[in-house]
């Protein structure tokens, strides 16, 4: 089992661990609860050290990456980021990817935990015949993310650069707490924030500078239950390698005018199910929960919670396009009753 940088400053603070994408990490430190409410009403922060980071650089590593992904890069400017996927050869996604343009011939892309070997073997089997370097740096960096409304506010206090008048999907380096880190303004609880990207042996001395400062220290419990909320999609869940993004609400990440891997497939799959949002009366839906329309099984949850700020179940589902509709009546079989679920516009949460 792997531990992060930080391991030490969890169980210093009492975090109950849990494995997680090979690695033992804080599910949460008080409650799920609490700690979601507190990046919902003031500040948290996440180690999301697990995560994978891939530098691509060289002349063709624009080229390299409009083939390999499926949103437009050429749009980013140095300073800018974006999301977006990795597609596969069946018109399923390898993975959801975060990019951020450092230099003018350098992109860093930021994978999930668990695709981290997936990930780098098919990137390098798709750079064959670009002017492209590929480096693994995940053991290079730590991460945090520091989310909430309160969020910029507090870390400017830290901070020697100008954090409160950036932009969304902003990067830029500058010191925290005396030490040099990448900020971005990026994050997945649909709060605003910063992630942090810092080296692993001073990820503590700035865990601890955050912790003096008063944000709250998040498990990866509120890490879901607040991108559930925002309604973010989750690989392994909602996205697979099976899965078409044009049948989710992501499908605006496909950028149809450029050629990418796999594009044809991608286009040419009618969508048999659609990705949609519940809100659920009366249980709390989970993954694998069978949706019900007329009595009929129409859909199946692929993430479920109860919403802390709602109070009520939300979930992700992929149902059949006739039952598809916002404001579409539904039931949720929850431990044998059919429980109410209407179709819904997501985010559940709005900030």
């Amino acid at each position: 089992m792997k531990t992060t940088p930080l391991h030490q400053a969890h169980l210093a603070l009492g975090a109950k661990m849990v494995p997680f994408a090979g690695y033992e990490m804080p599910i949460q430190y008080t409650s799920i609860t609490s700690e979601h409410l507190a990046v919902r009403g003031l500040v948290g922060m996440f180690d999301v050290s697990h995560m994978g980071e891939f530098w691509i650089k060289g002349p063709g590593a624009l080229d390299f990456l409009q083939y390999a992904t499926l949103n437009d890069v050429a749009k980013l400017k140095v300073g800018r980021a974006q999301y977006s996927m990795l597609p596969n050869a069946q018109g399923g996604v390898v993975d959801d990817v975060y990019i951020y343009r450092t230099s003018e011939e350098e992109y860093l892309m930021v994978v999930n935990a668990a695709n981290i070997e997936k990930d780098w073997e098919h990137l390098q089997r798709l750079a064959e015949g670009f002017e492209v370097r590929l480096e693994d740096a995940s053991d290079f960096f730590a991460l945090i993310a520091v989310q909430g409304p309160n969020a910029v506010a507090v870390l400017q206090k830290l901070c020697d650069t100008d954090l409160i008048s950036r932009k969304k999907n902003d990067t830029f380096m500058g010191k925290l707490a005396g030490k040099w880190v990448r900020f971005a303004r990026t994050g997945y609880t649909g709060e605003d924030g910063y992630e942090v990207f810092v080296a692993p042996d001073e990820a503590p001395a700035a865990w601890e500078a955050l912790l003096a400062a008063g944000v709250t220290p998040c498990g990866l419990g509120a890490r879901d239950t607040l991108r559930l909320e925002a309604g973010f999609p989750l690989y392994g869940h909602e996205l697979t390698d099976t899965t078409n993004p044009r049948c989710t609400p992501f499908d605006w990440v496909v950028k149809g005018q450029k050629e990418f891997f796999g594009k044809q497939a991608m286009l040419d799959a009618a969508c048999e199910r659609r990705l949609v949002g519940l809100l659920v009366e009366g249980g709390i839906p989970r993954e694998g929960y069978r949706v019900l329309g007329g009595g009929q099984e129409v859909g199946i949850l692929t993430s479920g919670t109860h919403s802390p700020v709602l109070k009520k179940g939300i979930g992700l589902a992929y149902v059949q396009p006739d039952w598809a509709g916002v404001g579409t009546a539904l039931e949720v079989e929850i431990r044998g009753r059919a429980a109410p679920a209407t179709v819904v516009e997501t985010p559940f949460v709005k900030r």
